[in-house]
């Protein structure tokens, strides 16, 4: 199902009046701080503005000992410079390189090369001569080694993890810059010190080799097609402004050719308080909190406000069409162009995108997806501060042309403009916005997102709280009136066809001299920091025989297991069948066949409008070994959905044509899948664990299976299926109702047999390289060990490892392959714990580059998986975010029945995580060094590599192992 959320504040309505009052009442807080708040609002946010204009977003969600962070600053790729696209991307890249305090060892001797750098990168731009430019850029590299011997790489990386940051990393987009950490509530001193001190200032260290990592990037871009159908519609809808001119990512030649000087005129004009926010969300107190940020940001300087880039384009009066080209499948995108987030466009297109697709009943779901007139089709907004755009998607079934799907998606619109659907759905619409904003509230993500979305757009808390209340007051008849008047013939069309794309950028590798990563080394500011102490947070461990309760259930002593919700009236009804893929490999396509099926009560169509007006969402999730279905919704239609659920499962009606055209379907998915650079990626990685021989990603019904299993053996499956034991999960606060309906309507089994399942090898890695080629700009190497299998003791090292070596920012294998040659913007290394007790371990590495550097990416990654670089204090941050993250770590609600399923899977019946925490404490870089030496040093991998043949260097491929070329048919089976 498709989760759009709007905002918390709308949940009001569940629990009071439909329209509630929404009104901004200014006060002071205990400590003369002077804040914002809206009346009504259920999260009680608070908004502060400090005296430089900075503005501070608070909230309160006390279920774990953490903080969602995010910075968000109003500028983005519409204010770059119209010679140097792609510059506000590279800043923020950039802004993670530190200041004149933290990430330097000696700034005098390090300040006085960047300049000199700098004033290269001035000639550089400005020289025409392709041979002069090639010296200056040597120079440039010359000097650059030089500098580096005075950086601290990745130095603000190992502040953010010595606290125990995660998820830290930001984001560029048209009008916004955002940086985010999650951090333990008991670090945010620090943090705030890190951040303050972090955008006080720029300093553009270690530059060129960052920026080649971005022009990586960008390659990565090149082999996305999503990405080129997206800046051609966006060229279209926009073409004189800069959300279609510009792209985030930039141009090449202005990638190549970039200014220093221009980067920090950049920075002094937007990075400044009156432009940015601090965006605070989760278990914090609010006047502890401001006090704390006002020390730590209310020094920066006020400067006059940025000039804001408004985009105006002239009315769309045509249909403009374009095509473009990739192998990959067909499909056509078409886009509207609408008003921005201020304007009530916004509302309406909200509102208008889940009529027509909301994963369940909206116009494109039974209309075209239910009825298969068509491979898929969707609809989604994309809305932003000055314009909007309504973004239509399909791609068309075997023997149907992208301009057939076209009109199918144009007549989907047609539909809304004469009011060709049911009053209840616009109700329910609404409601499901009100349902997914009640979950949403539990969540500091989804909170800080909105919160920082407000500030970008210069919208006041009030206005994005009150939304859905606009939106509910919103008749069929307006948003009939607002189709008919907007959506006309000055649409774009982009057909994305299958062929070669003429326009793709290749060029040579620069030969970047590695520059030295100072593993060991420390800044004063650095230093400083890790010497504040803090009052640790104590980990808290489950007992899951308290936190989860337990008890018979039906006839056929099934168990239910149960959870209470004390957060809302949303509740989850789980049944859990050991029966899975393994087990009957018709399971999975009477399950997809279910979807399109009715009952001698319902049509295909009106049973999901059924769930739909009931609220009620429905899944089933076929796994190997396992099944779950799931329904979900308020509680009070719980029963009604558990015995609609039933009466779907018991009673479906096979449907001939509907099977054959499911068939048909996944047929042409399958072929569509060998044009597809992620679906050969995921043939190749299934492929290089499984030698070729038998797996569960070949081992499908073929083509004549298919078209020769009956619907009604299908439909027997299903009818069935509950005959086969089941237990049952209850999260919610009415478990007796609940119970009482599942006993009343649910079939908890009859005790049928179990299929055997059929058994998959994991065979040893031989080291043997498997080759496919697909026409793209980059190469990738994936690289797959088979190791021992699953032991909980080496739980605690490998997390450790993982951190420490290659699972971030801060990693060896980031510093060196990225940071250090520039020979990647994607490269980790990790060891894979399986996720059941009597499955192998595997150790596995990637990197994507561009494929003149191949040789040497080899050759670096290879290096670090025979030879782990030590650093103590890398490793004492790596550890230290371990014991961290788990103490911070609170499993809740539904988690800790996910989670203890997980660990039994394992077979593992108590929380683990006591064990990691108390091997972790106690845990030396020999230890770590050890471990290496046994589960990842000399291991034998398979590898697999993707790129165009005519492009690879392949003396140097020959040296990586036995080289066995694939074609389709080898890595698909088909």
């Amino acid at each position: 199902m498709k989760k759009r959320y709007l905002l918390f504040g709308f949940i009001f309505s569940v629990s009071a009046s439909m329209h509630a009052q929404y009104k901004t009442v200014t006060t002071k807080d205990a400590n003369g701080f002077t804040y914002e708040y809206v009346e009504n609002d259920p999260a009680k946010a608070r908004v502060y503005t400090l005296g430089n204009g900075l503005k501070v977003y608070l909230a309160q969600n006390h279920d774990e000992p953490r903080i969602q962070t995010y910075i968000p600053v109003r500028t983005g790729s519409n204010n770059d410079p119209e010679d140097s696209t792609g510059l506000a991307h590279y800043l923020e890249h950039m802004v993670f390189k530190g200041t004149s305090k933290l990430g330097t060892v000696n700034w005098a001797k390090e300040q006085e090369l960047i300049k000199q750098i700098s004033d290269l990168y001035e000639q550089h731009k400005a020289e025409k001569d392709v041979e002069k430019k090639k010296a200056i850029y040597k120079k440039i590299d010359e000097i650059s080694k030089i500098a580096s011997q005075y950086a601290v790489a990745n130095e603000y990386d190992k502040a953010v993890a010595s606290i125990g940051a995660t998820g830290t990393n930001a984001h560029t987009w048209f009008d916004e810059t955002v940086y985010k950490n999650v951090i333990p509530s008991n670090e945010l001193e620090k943090f705030l010190l890190i951040e303050s001190e972090r955008f006080s200032e720029l300093v553009l260290r270690l530059f060129h080799t960052e920026l080649e990592a971005v022009y990586e990037e960008f390659n990565r871009g090149q082999d996305n097609d999503y990405w080129a159908s997206h800046e051609a519609m966006m060229k279209l809808l926009f073409p004189t402004t800069h959300y279609g001119t510009q792209t985030t990512i930039g141009t090449s030649d202005h990638l190549k050719n970039p200014s220093m000087v221009a980067i920090n005129n950049y920075f002094n004009e937007y990075y400044v308080p009156n432009n940015i926010a601090v965006v605070l969300v989760g278990d914090l107190e609010f006047e502890p909190t401001i006090k704390l940020v006002n020390a730590y940001f209310g020094s920066m300087k006020k400067a006059n406000q940025p000039k804001e880039y408004i985009a105006q384009e002239a009315p769309l009066t045509k249909i403009q069409v374009k095509d473009i080209y990739s192998p990959q499948a067909e499909r056509v995108e078409i886009g509207f162009r609408l008003g921005g987030v201020k304007t009530k466009d916004a509302i309406y297109l909200n509102l208008i995108d889940m009529l027509l697709s909301n994963g369940q009943a909206g116009i494109i779901d039974l209309d075209v997806n239910q009825q298969q007139k068509a491979l898929y089709a969707s609809s989604s907004p994309m809305v932003m501060k000055d314009y909007s755009v309504h973004q239509l998607t399909g791609m068309p079934n075997e023997g149907q042309t992208v301009e057939e799907v076209k009109d199918l998606l144009l007549a989907q619109i047609e539909k809304l403009k004469k009011g060709e659907f049911d009053e209840w759905l616009l109700n329910a619409v609404v409601n499901e916005f009100r349902k997914n904003s009640m979950e949403a509230l539990e969540s500091n993500d989804a909170m800080a997102t909105e919160m920082y979305q407000a500030f970008i757009h210069g919208r006041t808390w009030e206005q994005a709280v009150s939304d859905l209340e606009r939106m509910s007051k919103v008749t069929k008849q307006e948003l009939i009136d607002f189709v008919n008047a907007n959506y006309k013939d000055n649409y774009v069309v982009i057909y994305k066809r299958q062929g070669e794309n003429k326009d793709l950028v290749r060029v040579e590798n620069p030969g970047i001299t590695p520059i030295d990563i100072n593993r060991d080394s420390e800044s004063e500011f650095y230093k400083r920091l890790k010497g504040i102490e803090v009052k640790e947070i104590a980990p808290v461990f489950v007992d899951f025989n308290s936190a989860i309760q337990k008890e018979k259930i039906g006839k056929t002593n099934s168990q239910l297991y149960s959870i209470k919700n004390t957060t809302n009236d949303l509740a989850t009804v789980t049944y859990i069948t050991e029966v899975g893929s393994d087990n009957d490999n018709k399971l999975s396509l009477a399950i997809g066949y279910l979807d399109y099926l009715g009952t001698s009560k319902y049509s295909a169509a009106d049973i999901k409008k059924e769930f739909y007006k009931l609220g009620i969402s429905y899944g089933i999730s076929t796994g190997t070994d396992k099944t779950y279905i799931t329904v979900k919704g308020l509680k009070e239609n719980i029963p009604a959905g558990i015995k609609l659920l039933e009466h779907l499962v018991t009673d479906a009606k096979a449907d001939d044509t509907a099977y054959a055209n499911m068939v048909d379907q996944i047929l042409k998915g399958r072929l569509d899948a060998k044009s597809s650079k992620g679906g050969i990626q995921r043939a190749l990685n299934s492929y290089i664990v499984s030698n070729g021989e038998l797996s569960r990603f070949k081992d499908i019904l073929s083509e004549n299976e298919l078209k020769t299993i009956k619907p009604t053996e299908l439909v027997g499956l299903i009818h069935n299926f509950f005959d086969y034991n089941n237990d049952v999960f209850y999260y919610g606060n009415d478990k007796e109702t609940a119970k009482k309906a599942i006993v009343e309507h649910h079939n908890l089994g009859k005790g049928k047999k179990i299929p055997v399942a059929k058994v998959y090898p994991e065979p040893a890695t031989d080291g043997t390289l498997y080759f496919a080629p697909y026409d793209m700009v980059q190469a990738e190497i994936t690289y797959r060990a088979r190791e021992g299998k699953f032991n909980k003791d080496l739980l605690a090292t490998s997390s450790v490892f993982n951190n420490y070596f290659g699972g971030g920012m801060a990693s060896v294998v980031f510093q060196e392959i990225r940071e250090s040659k520039s020979l990647a913007y994607s490269a980790y290394a990790y060891y894979m714990n399986a996720a059941k007790a009597d499955k192998h371990n595997y150790v596995m590495a990637y990197v994507g580059t561009q494929a003149n550097k191949l040789p040497q990416a080899v050759e670096a990654m290879m290096e670090l998986m025979n030879a782990m670089p030590q650093g103590e204090s890398q490793f004492q941050n790596a550890k230290n975010t371990v014991l961290k993250n788990i103490a911070t770590q609170r499993y809740t609600k539904a988690q800790i029945f996910s989670y203890w399923l997980s660990l039994k899977e394992k077979g593992i019946d108590y929380d683990i995580n006591k064990d990691i925490y108390s091997q972790v404490q106690n845990m030396q870089m020999t230890d770590l060094v050890n471990y290496f030496d046994k589960y990842v040093k000399g291991k034998t991998f398979n590898v697999g590599l993707l790129g165009k043949k005519e492009n690879l260097d392949w003396e140097a491929v020959k040296k990586m192992g036995k080289v066995k070329e694939l074609s389709l048919e080898d890595l698909f089976g088909y």
